[in-house]
């Protein structure tokens, strides 16, 4: 088994020693590089070729918010966790709107960290449902007006499936729950939600997920039933 190569990035020293006592222990996660400051991680990245990077996301200098845009611009770019002490902090929010591919909370268990880690370099994100909901509550309402008819015009590409897939990801299902829900196979979930993503130009389904709930996609949906 290949071992998931992990970058740290945290200007806190203590932060960064006990999550990097935490994470060596297990078996299949390698520490290849800390970083104290966003500015240090392309650079770190380019040496160490991380699978995933667990990011802080307040650092003086480059946080992390420029820091993950910075990297998922890239190609062949690696997944990002972000480290925060808020649950639906604005700054989360827009470094999932960059791609990154979920969060942590700095007071996790210590399990909970590694099997995030773990589902992110599988290629799934790290938000429960519940937190997708709660995170979804506070971005609604949240920045300008004129969000709501550029995602509608970006989800306007869509056919009816893709849509129906793009709220039920917006919902925080997983690709079995979308397949029981809409009558369609797990493998053809997947195969919408790849091309939603390249119709898109997303990163991941946390991505859709927000750009559903601009589009106010949700909302329709509640309305209906």
């Amino acid at each position: 088994m290949t071992a998931i190569r992990l970058l740290l990035v945290d200007d806190d020293p203590l932060v960064r020693a006990g999550l990097s006592f935490m994470l060596g222990g297990a078996d299949d996660i390698e520490i290849v590089g800390e970083a104290a400051d966003g500015g240090e991680v392309e650079a770190l990245v380019d040496r160490t070729r991380p699978d995933v990077v667990l990011m802080d996301i307040r650092m003086p200098a480059v946080d992390g918010l420029t820091a993950t845009e910075r990297l998922r611009g890239r190609e062949d770019a690696p997944q990002v966790v972000v480290l925060t002490t808020f649950h639906a902090d604005e700054q989360v929010l827009r470094a999932l709107r960059v791609g990154a591919a979920g969060f942590v909370l700095k007071d996790t268990p210590p399990a909970e960290i590694i099997a995030a880690v773990r589902r992110v370099a599988a290629g799934d994100p790290v938000l429960s449902p519940a937190v997708t909901r709660q995170l979804m509550r506070h971005a609604v309402g949240t920045g300008p007006d004129t969000r709501r008819t550029r995602a509608r015009d970006r989800i306007g590409v869509l056919n009816d499936r893709e849509r129906e897939v793009a709220v039920a990801v917006g919902r925080g299902l997983a690709n079995a729950e979308i397949a029981s829900g809409l009558f369609m196979s797990v493998a053809t979930v997947k195969t919408h939600v790849s091309r939603i993503l390249a119709k898109l130009d997303l990163n991941n389904r946390v991505q859709i997920a927000l750009l559903a709930y601009d589009a106010g996609l949700l909302e329709e949906e509640q309305e209906e039933h």
